[in-house]
């Protein structure tokens, strides 16, 4: 049954996207899915092509957009280090100019407005865990800078949006979130692991393991994205999204090895430059304002992120790897 509201969902073709799509369907929204198809696959959400309430539209979202819609969820930008560091000047535009016009959109059309900003807007965190008041440590000039510094600038733009022309905006921080539809090529840690680990190869671990990551499943998280844009209209965030439970990445390691029954061994490799030491939400104002928190376990998540990877290899997919030169 319809809803009788029309959502705009940019990025809606990669891995959040095309899961946050299918959760609108579900809840009886029209969805307009636009994406530009840099790190993202129609495969991702070909079983909603049948859905008469579906629209599938290829654009890039620095380019301005004239729809008809009553929310908009931002989520156009390569979020992975593999995809985003490919074509870095693209990536700030991206983040800068896509904020910009998709409010540009939201305030012609008076529609409601959500950003997915990032917790790597903290940088490498000198305050463990992170709490939304914390500003972070960004190196302004680095490798991930054209992430980082991207999207805080639109968090910028979204609080001068709503302090100028009165948006009504959402803007979510996403901790590390994995599962089903992530690209097995993007380069993070959790597709890397199982990928490797679903081949027999050497496991990469950076650095010696002991940095640590709190990883959400991304069910866990559409929850958190939908329980945010239902808040009343004084309620903007942002608001720190992720799972707080926090493990090493050589525990990572080892769940994946163990759950794949995998004989692949750990090698070391340099650590990347400005990977951050730690990561870990504090969520407390996501539970006490939204009434959320994660419920899958890793070992659960890991699981069906595990057959998800398995049934892709064996259909020989390899995606768009050799585009991104990561083969």
């Amino acid at each position: 049954m319809s809803s009788g509201k029309r959502a705009l969902v940019a990025g809606g073709a990669g891995f959040l996207g095309s899961h946050l799509c299918e959760r609108l369907l579900g809840r009886g929204y029209d969805v307009l899915c636009v994406d530009n198809f840099f790190s993202s696959t129609r495969r991702n959400v070909e079983h909603l092509m049948d859905n008469p309430r579906f629209e599938l539209m290829r654009h890039d979202v620095t380019f301005p957009l004239y729809v008809e819609v009553d929310e908009i969820y931002n989520l156009a930008c390569p979020a992975s280090p593999v995809h985003y560091q490919f074509d870095p000047v693209q990536t700030t535009k991206t983040s800068v100019i896509g904020a910009i016009n998709l409010l540009g959109l939201a305030k012609r059309v008076k529609a409601k407005i959500f950003q997915a900003s990032t917790s790597e807007v903290y940088g490498d965190p000198s305050v463990h865990p992170q709490p939304e008041a914390y500003w972070g440590n960004v190196n302004p000039i680095g490798y991930r800078s054209c992430y980082d510094e991207g999207k805080r600038c639109a968090e910028t733009l979204f609080f001068d949006y709503r302090r100028q022309h009165h948006l009504q905006i959402k803007v979510a921080r996403i901790f590390n979130t994995y599962g089903p539809r992530m690209h097995p090529h993007d380069g993070r840690v959790v597709s890397n692991f199982i990928v490797q680990a679903l081949k027999s190869q050497d496991i990469t671990l950076y650095g010696d393991g002991s940095q640590t990551r709190s990883f959400c499943y991304v069910d866990d998280l559409i929850d958190g994205f939908q329980s945010l844009m239902e808040t009343w209209s004084e309620v903007t965030g942002p608001i720190n999204l992720g799972n707080p439970n926090e493990f090493t990445i050589a525990q990572l390691a080892t769940l994946v090895i163990e759950l794949t029954g995998s004989k692949s061994k750990i090698v070391h490799e340099k650590l990347p430059s400005d990977d951050p030491r730690q990561r870990k939400p504090d969520i407390t104002q996501a539970r006490d304002i939204l009434s959320w928190e994660p419920r899958v376990q890793l070992r659960e998540g890991i699981g069906e992120t595990i057959d998800y990877f398995d049934a892709l290899l064996a259909q020989g997919e390899t995606w768009k790897a050799e585009r991104v030169g990561v083969l």
